[in-house]
């Protein structure tokens, strides 16, 4: 789904294409709350466990691995949206520095989040942390779970924008965000930051990794040169 902006003239570099969770904000202490919650409702609780594997891929996907198949599935996203609307959406912490390299990267590129978060929540949280202004686009999942998948979403973005893979950039944590830009012909930074870690993201086709968002500018700059130089 299309933010409230397009993304507007023609900036120099690339578009850039921003996940949410993992890369903006550290989103475990509403994430991981919500899906106790909904768990323990199921007669599943998974209050032992450690979940940071949870965050950043579809949440059906890890539902249906934590109740071992898809048949409770839509009543746990039921119940995790419920908790996560209530108390947990804006539960979670901007990483260290991640403002400053937005404001960096907004001046010189146009932004886009894209996320596989439903947008109605992502809305709410980049709104919350005041992470709008930096942004001409929001994408993200449909409520129904369409564009869940990474790479549909980017091919949604592309075609709506009309823009050229070879001139995007997604930045992100986890592996389903470098496959989905290496799935639409475009580059990917992985970051370190986040979860996936660098086995994961190398793995899923990482253009290049991102040891902190102090880095994120000059890695930028580093694929705008290489991209250039072509």
């Amino acid at each position: 789904m299309r933010g409230p902006q397009s993304l507007g003239p023609a900036r120099e570099g690339p578009v850039l294409l921003l996940d949410l969770d993992g890369t903006l904000v550290d989103p475990a202490r509403g994430v991981t709350g919500s899906i106790r919650t909904a768990m323990a409702a199921m007669g599943r609780p998974v209050s032992d466990t450690d979940l940071g594997w949870v965050i950043g891929p579809p949440l059906r996907q890890s539902f249906a691995t934590l109740l071992g198949g898809p048949e409770r599935v839509e009543e746990a996203v039921a119940l995790y949206r419920a908790a996560f609307a209530e108390t947990g959406i804006f539960d979670a912490d901007p990483y260290d520095g991640i403002m400053t390299v937005l404001e960096q990267l907004s001046a010189t590129h146009r932004l886009c989040l894209c996320t596989a978060k439903p947008l109605p929540f992502a809305r709410r949280i980049v709104d919350h942390f005041g992470f709008a202004p930096f942004f001409c686009g929001l994408y993200g999942a449909e409520l129904d779970g369409r564009f869940d998948d990474k790479g549909d979403l980017i091919a949604h973005i592309l075609g709506a924008e009309g823009l050229d893979p070879g001139r995007v950039i997604m930045i992100g944590d986890r592996a389903n965000d470098t496959e989905a830009a290496r799935k639409n012909g475009g580059r990917s930074i992985g970051v370190l930051w986040g979860y996936g870690g660098a086995d994961e993201l190398t793995g899923g086709g990482a253009t290049r990794l991102c040891a902190s968002p102090a880095d994120l500018f000059a890695c930028v700059a580093a694929l705008d040169a290489v991209a250039e130089a072509r």
